[in-house]
């Protein structure tokens, strides 16, 4: 494939050719080969495919709410090339057997993938991790949220494990001791989008995540481990993470939504950890833009409408995101709030070498040739009945912002939007592999 007149994120204008799954040349011109698959890119910028290290395709067990059929071809429609999902599905990724079940459903994907372990009462290291498991996560580091659970002397058992499969550690971490139980016994809070969702927010305190990576980071560094902290949402975690040499992802929801928003959302803007006051959003959106945060990753975890209709305590958290995240960061290059290169980094060459993946995240010679399209002088309101995740609403329904025009998985193009929107399933390979 020989894409011609694109313009790189540092403004230089190159012809690139992609063959046999990677970036084969890259020059200010050059000749189409016979037979060779030609995209005319004149006017358009090319980046290289984002790699999403934390999403929920819910297979298997929850197929209702996604698929991986769907929520890959959301993810290529987003200008995504690798997800990674997590091991809370039905049963939950905590053995070999497990591990297999997932592999056989993830085969179905239009994109480069890998498949965290995760961590519980039930988990077997030992065959869960003769596996080629991506990372284990997101391991929390106390019961907070039910069955993927984990206390304190399991956490650093996991560490340790961690550390002898010589693979990275994710990390939820919030301390449920320090929830506010006064605010969940004082308000029934309501259902759906009349619900008073702000409540959610005052229920898990900032200051349980705050506490909790800071013991997480601590742990750790006692292990000699280093630890990727999942969907950070106040500025002081994350200043807390970096100083402590740990890594952080922020995800779009988290950079760009708060709880101003809620009387808007409400059960469909509960998510864990909550979104936080205007002033901390500005605060972590800072620490985006400056370097302090390591990556973007979207915490995509879809659920039906009408399980989000529910009362505020029963509702299930979690909100879809995975074809948004690089479209709205585009919209924030346009609006002048990151630059197009911080962009780059956060959804591509960071979490590459973050994460180990050697041969990703850049658009160079050599490289995977995991590439997306854009037109930064085109942007358009996101609407939810024109994305194509199985879950029908987002979060930022109405908010301007640059969609892909064309992605590509290791040279193949899976998902054409000047085509009417053609996709290209099954490609998908496990990025950890032998």
């Amino acid at each position: 494939m020989l894409i011609t007149g694109a313009e790189l994120p540092d403004g230089r204008i190159r012809d690139v050719r992609t063959d046999e799954g990677r970036i084969a040349e890259i020059a200010e011109s050059l000749h189409s080969l016979p037979n060779e698959e030609t995209v005319d890119a004149d006017g358009l910028t090319l980046l290289p495919g984002a790699i999403d290290v934390h999403v929920h395709f819910r297979q298997p067990g929850h197929g209702h709410k996604e698929t991986w059929a769907t929520g890959s071809r959301s993810a290529a429609a987003g200008g995504v090339t690798t997800v990674v999902d997590q091991p809370n599905t039905s049963p939950p990724t905590v053995d070999g057997e497990a591990f297999d079940e997932k592999s056989e459903f993830a085969a179905n994907s239009a994109v480069n993938f890998g498949l965290n372990g995760g961590v519980n009462d039930d988990w077997d290291p030992d065959s869960l991790l003769s596996r080629p498991v991506f990372a284990l996560g997101e391991v929390f580091l106390v019961d907070s949220t039910g069955d993927m659970g984990i206390d304190e002397a399991r956490f650093e058992g996991a560490l340790a494990a961690a550390a002898e499969a010589e693979i990275p550690v994710t990390v939820h971490a919030e301390d449920a001791d320090l929830f506010d139980e006064s605010v969940r016994e004082a308000d029934a809070g309501g259902t759906g989008e009349d619900a008073n969702a702000d409540l959610w927010s005052q229920y898990r305190t900032a200051t349980a995540e705050i506490e909790a990576v800071e013991a997480a980071c601590e742990a750790a560094r006692g292990a000699g481990v280093d630890i990727h902290v999942a969907h950070t949402s106040t500025p002081e975690a994350a200043e807390h993470a970096d100083a402590a040499g740990m890594s952080t992802e922020v995800t779009p929801h988290h950079l760009l939504l708060s709880r101003d928003d809620l009387d808007e959302l409400g059960t469909f803007g509960r998510m864990n950890p909550p979104i936080r006051s205007e002033a901390r959003r500005e605060e972590l959106y800072e620490r985006v833009a400056d370097g302090t945060v390591d990556l973007i990753a979207t915490d995509h975890a879809p659920h039906t409408r009408e399980e989000k209709e529910a009362g505020l305590w029963d509702a299930p958290s979690g909100v879809p995101g995975v074809e948004t995240m690089l479209p709205l960061l585009l919209q924030e290059v346009r609006d002048g709030g990151l630059t197009l290169e911080r962009v780059r980094d956060l959804i591509a060459a960071n979490p590459a070498e973050r994460f180990s993946l050697d041969s990703k995240g850049r658009v160079a010679e050599g490289y995977d040739a995991d590439l997306t399209l854009v037109d930064l002088d085109d942007s358009d309101p996101v609407q939810a009945d024109a994305l194509h995740t199985k879950c029908d609403w987002t979060p930022f329904e109405g908010r301007e912002a640059v969609f892909p025009e064309l992605t590509v998985v290791d040279g193949t193009v899976v998902y054409d939007g000047r085509a009417g929107d053609r996709f290209t399933a099954g490609l998908g390979e496990n990025v950890r592999q032998p």
